[in-house]
């Protein structure tokens, strides 16, 4: 078998005129990361901060230059003066803050999942439509360099026609705060299926070039974190008054559209191989990848299978730049509504700017749901 490897602006000044402007709601990790964010990106300067630790508020706010906060994200989304709403808090507030933005006028900028459940995305993106406001979400582990490379090598259809994929997200202690908005399913919509799953489902489907998928069957546990095992102490929240009410591990069967499959795992804690592992392998007719990510690893990540000359190869692509994850997204975002603004008057922008991707990921979460709890193949609504 061979082996081959292959102007910073001080704060209290007014914002240039080709700047938008941009409200923060959220002061956790994924509020701060959309904070720092478009901080380091051109075009875009934050201007306003809201969440309810005050001391966390005046910090964000004092070190990022961040000129006006707020208490109360009714407050932030309610002033005439702002372009972008980026919203990084728990999954329940997403829809409401999202709802109000873009009805006001606002693009709006979201943490993944789009929400808790698909009809509330549905929501979300309509909201979207008929403002003819952008309406982007945060799916940044796609924007890896590995993924982009394996992306791109993909056009050339190197593996022939791709039958089944895996896709997967394992944590061996994982679960993000017992008792913390996380394991409440009215406030999260899910456990590692909705917080993990999502993430390597957009991978898979991203590289596959996004099929449809059309059903689901799948199992969900929830046996160690009703017991109080698999806590660890990342994206935990103060409160500990939250049940545990959500999934540990899921597993499923997704059928897609262009006849292909694809397995879909996710879990906050399972006595497995490694804290922090993430797979996706393609099986195509005439070759295969592999994608392992072990703790949040950026290099060796990658390995294409093949045959050469009818001998079996194996290449691993030499990848050291780790890519830029937010802010690759955000800077996504930010093009997509300088190109709505240079459509004509009455003409909406283009397809795929008001959610609708991230919309049939919830729609794809929902049937995995559904299916575990009722021990069956469920149908993914379109």
């Amino acid at each position: 078998m061979a082996t081959s490897e292959s102007t910073t602006t001080l704060p209290g000044d007014p914002a240039p005129p080709d700047e938008l402007r941009v409200g923060v709601i959220g002061l956790g990790f994924a509020g701060t990361t959309h904070l720092d964010a478009f901080t380091a990106l051109p075009g875009a300067r934050v201007v306003a901060l809201a969440g309810q630790e005050p001391a966390r508020l005046a910090e964000l706010a004092d070190t990022r230059g961040v000129e006006s906060r707020y208490a109360d994200w009714q407050d932030l989304v309610a002033r005439d003066d702002l372009d972008i709403v980026s919203i990084g808090v728990p999954n329940d507030l997403h829809h409401p803050i999202a709802v109000a933005a873009l009805s006001s006028g606002k693009h709006v900028f979201c943490e993944k999942p789009l929400a808790v459940n698909g009809d509330l995305a549905q929501e979300m993106v309509d909201a979207a439509r008929a403002a003819d406001r952008v309406l982007e979400v945060a799916y940044n582990h796609r924007r890896r360099t590995d993924v982009q490379w394996l992306r791109r090598h993909l056009d050339s259809r190197p593996f022939g026609d791709i039958y089944h994929s895996r896709a997967s997200w394992m944590r061996r202690t994982g679960i993000p705060g017992l008792g913390s908005w996380f394991t409440s399913r009215t406030a999260a919509g899910g456990g590692p299926l909705i917080d993990l799953g999502s993430h390597v489902l957009d991978i898979a489907l991203f590289l596959l070039d996004e099929p449809r998928v059309t059903s689901v069957s799948a199992v969900a546990y929830d046996r160690l974190g009703t017991a109080g095992r698999g806590g660890s102490t990342r994206g935990v929240s103060e409160r500990r008054d939250f049940p545990y009410e959500v999934e540990d591990f899921a597993s499923a069967l997704l059928r897609l559209d262009n006849g292909a499959s694809l397995h879909l795992e996710a879990s906050w804690a399972s006595y497995s191989k490694a804290d922090e592992d993430i797979e996706v392998d393609l099986l195509g007719a005439t070759g295969g990848a592999r994608l392992h990510v072990d703790n949040y690893s950026t290099t060796d990540t990658l390995t294409l299978y093949s045959d050469v000359a009818g001998a079996p190869t194996v290449s691993r692509p030499r990848l050291t730049d780790p890519g830029r994850h937010h802010q690759a997204v955000i800077a996504e975002f930010l093009a997509a509504i300088a190109l709505g603004e240079q459509v004509p008057a009455g003409q909406p922008r283009h397809t795929g700017h008001y959610g609708e991707f991230a919309l049939h990921r919830s729609r794809v979460l929902d049937a995995v749901y559904s299916s575990a709890a009722e021990r069956r193949e469920v149908e993914v609504v379109r």
